[in-house]
């Protein structure tokens, strides 16, 4: 494991991620993630875009492209209702003979290596956490570890990005960190031929027939403003196809009755019954 040393004190650095994401949407999304991380004078500073949108839009998936396009790490934090101040930065473990490790977050390893940071649903996590990072998102650019008592200072190739969901389970920002995470970057459902594309890219082996049914139940439930997204119609193809597989007592029937009648209760089993109201009867 790659070590670095801060005023005395030996960080363990963590992993960068790569996860089979590809986005598949709008390439003008991804140019606006792009200019905000740009820097156009050795005096200028990067923005920290804030990506907003119903779970399972792509927020995270769209910052994961754009973050490629730069060819730098890419680092991830899941942020939590649980996560703590020392859960972003620095976290000591015991290691062998009893010895502490000090263990750096994802964040602080993007920070000291000129990565780019992630975080996941931003707005799950508490003001004393966001509180943490205030001088990272200003032109301050550092951190505090209060368990070490060391300040590290970011990279100046190091850039952030938060997803946040659009929805009622999730903390109001406070202000001064509603202020430092600019530009808002919101992104909506997809058109019918860019979700039918989605589909298509994480179900190469679907039929045709039964991505045109998936992208019409879902198109209609956007333009009835429910919150079902492209991510629970991969989860209804998916699980549609297994039953067209693994329910025997379904193989007497013709095909397309029986691939008509498994996404039907797929939809009812993923999203409940009232989610039949935009399958057609």
């Amino acid at each position: 494991m790659e070590t670095v040393t801060i005023e005395g004190v030996t960080l363990y650095l963590s992993h960068p991620d790569t996860p089979p994401l590809d986005w598949v949407g709008q390439p003008d999304l991804i140019d606006q993630v792009l200019a905000a991380w740009l820097v156009v004078d050795e005096n200028d500073l990067p923005l920290h875009p804030r990506l907003i949108g119903k779970p399972g839009v792509g927020k995270t998936t769209l910052a994961y492209a754009a973050a490629r396009r730069l060819g730098r790490e890419i680092y991830f934090y899941q942020a939590t209702m649980d996560t703590r101040p020392e859960d972003l930065i620095i976290t000591p473990v015991i290691a062998e003979q009893g010895k502490i490790h000090y263990m750096a977050s994802s964040l602080v390893t993007a920070m000291i290596r000129g990565g780019i940071l992630i975080l996941d649903e931003g707005n799950r996590m508490s003001e004393k956490s966001w509180a943490s990072l205030a001088p990272l998102l200003d032109n301050r650019r550092y951190v505090e570890s209060v368990i070490t008592g060391i300040k590290i200072m970011a990279h100046p190739e190091f850039r952030f990005c938060a997803t946040m969901n659009d929805d009622a389970s999730t903390f109001e920002l406070p202000e001064y960190i509603h202020s430092r995470l600019q530009p808002q970057i919101f992104i909506d459902f997809p058109e019918p031929e860019e979700e039918r594309l989605i589909l298509k890219r994480n179900l190469p082996f679907a039929p045709e027939d039964i991505l045109d049914y998936v992208v019409f139940f879902l198109q209609r439930a956007h333009q009835a403003h429910e919150r079902y997204t492209v991510r629970d119609g991969i989860n209804i193809a998916r699980y549609a196809l297994k039953s067209l597989e693994g329910r025997p007592s379904l193989q007497k029937l013709p095909l397309e009755e029986r691939k008509f009648l498994v996404l039907r209760l797929s939809i009812e089993m993923i999203l409940g019954e009232r989610a039949l109201d935009y399958w057609p009867h």
